[in-house]
């Protein structure tokens, strides 16, 4: 193929451009050579047929494929555009062992499987794609995430076009400049001719002006400001969905889903395990000892009453019965835990002393004592 033929030159991107690539050139030049934006200008309208003759071949997989197989034929083959020459039937000849892929992988069996892509594929005008998603996270404070809350979030996304209503197209419809209603193309290559659909109207035979506010895409990208609710007991990583404000799908097809991640804030007081709540409360020595009963922080804005048992030694846990977060999923409250921490206050006066002197003599046990004796057995 000549080197102006080339449609990855065409669209000035390399032979390993991946399809987002390819669409961005393509939108890009389609906006520049458009006819409707150079009236009057031949050489624009050339170009823009070989754009479009080109990004219909590149965007879809099996013609590309199709395309880059001729491509390689042609260097192997004799000489190009010989007049006279006549069209050639392939039909019923097997090319599998000259034309299969490498590696092993199964080529063609015949020309006219060869070249089947480009004679009549789907007929459409350009291929609808659905929105893809998208995906944000937010930060939510401890008490947002166990009450509930609402959020305000500045998206940037593909929306439907206002101009063309997400059609791609403005105008009313003509019959195609380029195939002047017969839908296909004839191209030749080498020896041989083929007919392709045609890139303008798709196989239609009669066409629409590209808008040309999207590029002929029907979706455009701009930011939204998206109020998104936060039901009550999310935890962090929990993935919100709001249906249809992911980006807009092309030529009229339907949007993508916006998914909202939390990130909450840990509480300095409460820790959250799934749907329970892990806090420390001190108590002083003598409430170990002697039991008592202590208030205890919930996440329900007041306070439970502990009962501290004698003899509580410190890093003991109790449990309080439906105390934690209403679970999503059941919407069953799960149980706040309480973890006992003996404080020991710092004695400085000879009377406390004293008194301390006098309470282990009265209570001689010696708290190593079964220690040692597992040691020595």
């Amino acid at each position: 193929m000549a080197e102006k033929d080339d449609f990855y030159k065409v669209l000035g991107v390399g032979r390993k451009a991946g399809q987002e690539e390819i669409r961005k050139a393509y939108r890009r030049l389609a906006r520049k050579y458009h006819p409707d934006v150079n009236p009057g200008d031949k050489s624009a309208e050339e170009r823009f047929k070989k754009i479009a003759e080109a990004y219909d071949v590149l965007s879809d997989p099996k013609k590309r494929q199709m395309y880059d197989s001729v491509g390689t034929y042609q260097e192997m083959g004799g000489a190009a555009g010989a007049r006279g020459s006549r069209p050639v039937d392939f039909s019923g000849f097997d090319f599998s062992d000259w034309m299969g892929g490498g590696g092993g992988e199964p080529g063609p069996t015949s020309f006219r499987d060869l070249f089947s892509s480009f004679r009549g594929g789907d007929g459409a005008e350009p291929r609808s794609e659905p929105g893809s998603g998208l995906e944000y996270q937010v930060q939510i404070g401890f008490w947002d995430a166990i009450r509930g809350t609402t959020v305000r979030l500045n998206a940037n996304r593909f929306q439907t076009c206002s101009v063309c209503g997400g059609k791609g197209v403005t105008g009313p419809e003509i019959t195609c400049p380029e195939c002047k209603g017969t839908g296909s193309a004839n191209k030749a290559m080498g020896s041989m001719r083929f007919s392709m659909v045609c890139p303008r109207c798709g196989g239609k035979g009669r066409t629409q002006n590209l808008c040309a506010a999207c590029g002929g895409e029907g979706r455009r990208a701009a930011p939204e400001t998206i109020e998104v609710r936060i039901p009550a007991g999310v935890q962090d990583g929990y993935r919100v969905r709001v249906q249809g404000k992911g980006n807009a799908g092309m030529h009229g097809s339907p949007p993508g889903d916006l998914y909202i991640i939390t990130k909450v804030t840990p509480h300095p007081f409460f820790e959250r395990r799934g749907d329970d709540i892990y806090t420390v409360i001190p108590v002083t020595v003598t409430e170990a000892a002697l039991g008592a009963k202590v208030e205890v922080p919930t996440i329900d804005e007041n306070r439970a009453l502990l009962k501290i048992p004698p003899g509580t030694l410190s890093g003991q846990r109790f449990r309080l019965r439906e105390k934690g977060v209403k679970s999503l999923k059941t919407g069953q409250r799960g149980d706040q835990y309480v973890d006992v921490r003996v404080h020991v206050p710092k004695i400085a006066d000879e009377r406390s002393k004293a008194i301390l002197r006098e309470l282990a003599s009265l209570n001689p046990e010696n708290p190593r004592a079964e220690i040692y004796r597992q040691v020595q057995q």
